[in-house]
């Protein structure tokens, strides 16, 4: 409850900080988010490839772990057979 009412109170404060008449810091803010978006963009971007790489790999090893039950089944079904 405590970290909740904190976050609210840093969301006022924050607010009330780029409003024109208390401190006037808009054309500081939008100056930082002009040069963070590019920033932004990169790190996203290489997060979305780093996950995407991830996936490929599970994917891969996914197909493997198929592979690997599938010949398992077949070695005991020709067991099974051959005991019959």
């Amino acid at each position: 409850m405590t970290a909740l009412l904190v976050g609210i109170g840093l969301i006022i404060i924050s607010v009330l900080m780029v409003l024109p008449g208390v401190l006037g810091w808009w054309n500081d803010v939008l100056a930082f988010l002009r040069g963070a978006i590019p920033v932004f963009a990169v790190l996203i971007g290489a997060l979305a490839v780093f996950i995407g790489i991830a996936d490929i790999k599970d994917k891969i090893e996914e197909k493997k772990e198929e592979e690997k039950s599938k010949n398992a089944e077949n070695e005991q079904e020709t067991k099974e057979e051959k005991k019959d």
